[in-house]
């Protein structure tokens, strides 16, 4: 057994995990900053049982995440030893920075809004949940900071075999940090919007006249539509231009630009070959990837044949991940879309087929934040630290293969429970205070 491979895996393992509640939060964070300011301003009851739900929600998924994420934390120090030691002097500051700036304004506030409501004057209730959001959007912001220097490092210098922080500034606005940053942020907001929009539906399918229902899905349907049409254009395609820049092997790879070429195609779909490098079944759009990367349909792109083995990423991973988050992606706009037009056309409401669909595609906007995190990630690879400290090289000497598969073991365990526990308390909670239609059909 490869200790280096099981302490990715079991790093993917919690990563992962830990990422499907943060988009959750952020996003309802928001959309309750809206809620709650209605609440204040009209006094109307139904805006205010809408937040005590959605806040509910926010509070179940606050608290796994937290959980989640001190563990990855610690892993740095266990099984990464010799990263922590290369990165100590600069990814450190970063993380820092999110717990005094970010966390502690986060926790804070939310304990007030969960507690306060009605113990407080409505302006200061309004305002600890505005800033439980503004706490959020902080904290990915110090998180996704550190986590784009290990994708484009600036501002260091290299000495004694550590990378010194020389420019602080550098580091924190290297090349990759906005793009990722609102990419991402705007992402968390599609998410929320379809949670509660998922929500929303579930309760007008067993009651139509549910005030809650039709308030929230009124409210997610629009917020839906534009997060997402702004997660693709401007800020996607702000990212991949950056990725296209700075990472040409990671962008060949996510691409399937496996030969150097001017006027390179926009692969729609394909099968992917590993060994030779290779694309089949392929549907691609003449020029057109050329045209997104460089504003020019002749511009030349490098492809994966120039770049040697040991630095090519994988293949196969990285391609089927980038593809299937854009496919997401566009899936999201369309869903909304659809909604949009109901909304106009005052039929939101009406039938059963996009309220059932509401409801089973909200797992889907959380699963294509995980494939944007593996395709950055893999993407990467070999490098854990781009073009400065291969992954090979920082993997902690003193921990066995067996610790780690062990440790995989009773996370996995552990994970499953947490996850069984807080989609029960979702679900629960969803339909709390909710009574069926009277006199009226009830519809599942």
């Amino acid at each position: 057994m490869d200790p280096v491979l099981l302490s990715r895996i079991q790093f993917a393992i919690t990563a992962g995990f830990h990422f499907i509640f943060p988009p959750i939060s952020i996003g309802l964070a928001w959309l309750l900053v809206v809620v709650e300011g209605r609440a204040w301003r009209s006094g109307d009851e139904a805006y205010v049982r809408m937040g005590k739900l959605f806040g509910k929600l926010l509070a179940f998924t606050f608290a796994i995440g937290v959980a989640t994420g001190i563990l990855l934390e610690f892993q740095f120090g266990t099984n990464w030893a010799r990263y922590s030691k290369f990165v100590g002097d600069i990814f450190g500051a970063p993380l820092a920075a999110e717990g005094v700036f970010a966390f502690f304004l986060e926790s804070t506030f939310l304990g007030l809004y969960l507690f306060g409501r009605s113990r407080v004057p409505k302006m200061v209730h309004w305002l600890s949940i505005l800033m439980v959001a503004v706490g959020a959007t902080i904290s990915a912001f110090w998180i996704i900071v550190a986590n784009s220097w290990q994708q484009t490092p600036a501002g260091y210098a290299v000495r004694h075999g550590r990378a010194e922080l020389e420019s602080f500034w550098a580091a924190v606005f290297n090349p990759s940090t906005l793009p990722r940053y609102f990419h991402t942020i705007f992402a968390t907001l599609v998410v929320g919007a379809f949670v509660m929009a998922g929500v929303a539906a579930y309760r007008l399918l067993r009651n139509r006249e549910d005030e809650i229902g039709k308030r929230a899905l009124k409210l997610s349907v629009p917020w839906g539509l534009v997060a997402a049409i702004l997660v693709a254009f401007p800020f996607g395609h702000w990212h991949a231009q950056q990725v296209a820049e700075t990472q040409p092997e990671k962008f060949a790879a996510i691409e399937g630009l496996y030969t150097s070429q001017a006027g390179a195609p926009l692969v729609l779909f394909a099968f992917v070959h590993v060994d030779p490098p290779e694309l089949r079944v392929k549907v691609e759009v003449p020029g057109l990837l050329s045209w997104m990367a460089f504003g020019d349909p002749r511009a030349p792109i490098r492809g994966i044949d120039e770049f040697p083995d040991d630095e090519v990423p994988p293949l196969w991973l990285t391609f089927v991940s980038f593809h299937n988050m854009v496919v997401l992606g566009l899936l999201f706009i369309a869903v909304m879309a659809w909604g949009a037009v109901k909304l106009w056309r005052q039929r939101l409401f009406a039938g059963q087929r996009f309220l059932k669909l509401l409801v089973w595609i909200v797992p889907l906007p959380v699963i294509a934040c995980q494939f944007g995190w593996v395709a950055a990630e893999v993407g990467r690879q070999p490098w854990i630290v781009y073009q400065l400290l291969r992954t090979s090289d920082a993997h902690s000497q003193t921990v066995s293969a067996g610790e780690v598969l062990f440790s995989i073991v009773l996370f996995g365990v552990i994970y499953l429970l947490l996850g069984a526990l807080w989609v029960h308390l979702m679900v629960k909670e969803a339909g709390h205070d909710l009574e069926p239609a009277v006199g009226k059909e009830v519809m599942a």
